[in-house]
């Protein structure tokens, strides 16, 4: 196997390939070979390296170098002076924004310094589309020492030991979930990947599956050597095409290998995987919705007992564990489950991957020992707040979660702290909010989405979400009353206690945290008929300032109600009853004059 001096790694993922990485890609191949550094250099697209809101990123070993907002037409000065003159092309190295001081390693960059990477382990690390550089990172290890000298109940109780709980939101242990699947007979068995991602914001599992395939694959197998099962099943939806790509070349590439299909390393034990697409409802989520849209029926949930492990896909025991609770199965095997216990905490252990967006600073994947606080992630891994605006709260758990606030940024982010606070752990989406949101909005936001995502089967979320739904639009809108606050809550408290699956039960979270926490600004609405934080365009006002209006004219030249009036150099006046509040006349005033209320 050839050597090269220099491996440059040019991020894969979705977000880097949406700004140009497979053109920075070939830019700096072709830079290469008009160097005559072809038998030097190695250029590798990996998967998400997690700093996305500095992508493109390009990383160069062996040094570690980490060049950020790279463009095609930075290539040939990187081979130029990196890699043929061995200088640092010091523009496109990442500056602290709190020092000013250039960072040359990713290693000393705050946004990394605090991670943990095990379920990332690999991405931004290897070529996901090539088995060897997986193997080479102790790959199929984990799956040889289980096939070759474990039992099935020694799997098993590995996996309980580590701790592992689900990570798909619900936290259920993992090891339990299997050990339940292996105690029901049937003639056939089934092993399923929950690959159906729908949280706004989230994009955890995705970067997984585009980084890091073969830890699924590997993952999946072991599950099915301990429940004594020979088939396994990835639902993943259709809107990922880079994922699926990478997952089927995994695939073949693991079967060519004597990795997947009959009798793996020479053994007795027999398993393969097949991919199957979902339509990107997000009630597919939940495990017995998804069971039914790969049997070709509507994504509906239905009651439990039985539960999937007793009577699953097609009827038979199943075991469904999401991406990222797989990722972790792999590790567990190679170094241990007291190893893995001792990250995080004594009920959650392990890691925990996050999508970090919204008003922060660092966009980003990030993945963190459970345990770390609220404050960590947002002010050291995330960055702080963008534009130098206060905190106001952060929602964990996507459309299921609730928001939290400054007095909760103290908390260790674990499975029970986030429930005791009135939110969740989910999925991983963790979306932080500044002074310039409004919450009744936010809340409004959310049950939008599982209004729009509720399959519709049961009546509380059927109808109570959409009246939900309502009582928010109203609220923001200038209709509202103290009555409709009082019915939110009464009206969240029933869908909790009836519906019928987990996004019918927790879709009240939002209003219910937002409710807690910031009740001022729904009574604020209501009363005042003001939104405190300007962003309900119903409720907003906007005014000039006659000591600051020139009379320049401008605003009521773009003001498309004909709201505005005034004199060539006087004060100009908006009449409120013709305003339609879009704000352009604030958008287009040279002098401050205009303000909005």
């Amino acid at each position: 196997m050839a050597e090269y001096k220099f491996h440059i790694l040019v991020c894969g993922g979705t977000g880097c390939r949406s700004s140009k990485s497979e053109d920075i890609s070939k830019a700096l191949w072709d830079a290469i070979m008009d160097a005559g550094m072809q038998n030097d250099c190695k250029v590798l697209m990996t998967g998400c390296f997690g700093f996305c809101e500095k992508g493109p990123v390009v990383k160069i070993l062996p040094d570690n170098t980490f060049y950020t907002q790279v463009t095609p037409e930075d290539a040939k000065e990187i081979v130029a002076e990196h890699i043929v003159k061995g200088r640092k092309v010091e523009r496109l190295l990442f500056t602290d924004p709190e020092t000013k001081e250039q960072v040359t390693d990713a290693k000393h960059m705050e946004f990394y310094q605090k991670q943990m990477r095990v379920v990332l382990r690999n991405c931004g690390f290897i070529d996901p589309e090539n088995i060897d550089e997986y193997i080479a990172r102790d790959g199929y290890q984990g799956l040889a020492k289980a096939i070759t000298e474990m039992t099935p109940e020694e799997v098993i109780e590995e996996v309980k030991k580590s701790g592992l709980r689900g990570r798909g939101g619900a936290g259920f242990p993992t090891g339990m979930k299997w050990q339940f699947a292996r105690g029901y007979a049937g003639d056939e068995k089934y092993v399923v990947c929950n690959a159906d991602e729908g949280d706004p914001g989230a994009f955890m599992d995705r970067s997984v599956l585009e980084g890091d395939p073969n830890s699924i694959i590997e993952a999946m197998a072991i599950c099915g050597y301990a429940i004594g099962s020979s088939m396994g099943r990835v639902y993943i939806r259709a809107e990922y095409p880079l994922a699926i790509k990478r997952l089927t070349i995994a695939i073949e590439q693991a079967r060519d290998y004597g990795l997947l299909g009959e009798n793996i390393l020479g053994t007795d034990f027999s398993f393969d995987i097949e991919l199957m697409y979902g339509a990107g409802a997000f009630v597919c989520g939940e495990e017995t919705a998804l069971i039914h849209s790969m049997e070709g029926k509507r994504g509906e949930p239905t009651t439990k007992p039985p539960f999937p492990a007793e009577a699953g896909f097609w009827g038979k025991p199943t075991n469904v564990n999401n991406v990222e609770t797989f990722a972790n199965i792999p590790v567990i095997f190679l170094k241990g489950a007291d190893w893995f216990k001792s990250i995080g905490t004594e009920k959650s252990p392990g890691t925990k991957v996050f999508a970090l967006a919204g008003k922060i600073n660092n966009v980003g994947l990030i993945e963190v020992p459970m345990g770390t606080t609220l404050r960590e992630v947002i002010y050291e891994i995330g960055g702080g707040i963008k534009n130098g605006k206060k905190f106001k709260a952060v929602q964990t758990g996507g459309p299921s979660g609730g928001c939290l606030t400054e007095k909760d940024l103290d908390v260790a982010i674990d499975f029970d702290s986030l429930i005791e606070r009135g939110s969740m752990m989910g999925s991983g989406g963790m979306i932080v909010m500044d002074e310039d949101d409004c919450m009744p909005a936010v809340a409004k936001f959310y049950l939008e989405f599982t209004q729009e995502e509720s399959c519709g089967k049961c009546t509380p979320c059927r109808v109570g979400t959409t009246r939900l739904s309502e009582l928010l639009t109203d609220i923001t809108e200038g209709r509202g009353t103290l009555e409709h606050i009082d019915e939110l809550k009464r009206l969240a408290g029933v869908i909790k206690d009836t519906a019928l699956c987990g996004l019918g039960q927790t879709a009240p979270n939002p209003v219910l945290s937002t409710l807690k926490s910031f009740e001022n600004e729904y009574r604020a609405h209501v009363v005042d008929k003001k939104c405190p934080a300007c962003r309900c365009q119903a409720l907003l006002n906007f005014e000039i300032d006659p000591a600051l209006c020139k009379g320049c004219t401008l605003c009521a030249r773009n003001c498309p109600a004909n709201a505005i009036t005034g004199t060539v150099k006087e004060p100009h006046v908006i009449d409120q009853s013709k305003c339609i509040k879009c704000g352009a006349c604030m958008e287009n005033c040279r002098f401050n004059a205009i303000s909005k209320r």
